[in-house]
């Protein structure tokens, strides 16, 4: 059990941080979060 457990959240580390979706230009969704995150601060500054 523990080994499935551990690979499931291996699976779904992979999946949210590292790859590669088509729908946001072929990068990694973390990556887009991050852009997006810095993106607002930028704007909130300029506000």
């Amino acid at each position: 059990m523990a080994q499935v457990e551990w690979e499931t959240l291996q699976w779904v580390s992979w999946y949210n941080n590292e790859r590669l979706h088509s729908a946001i230009g072929h990068r990694p969704p973390q990556e887009v979060e991050e852009a997006f995150y810095e993106k607002m601060k930028t704007l909130e500054k300029a506000a």
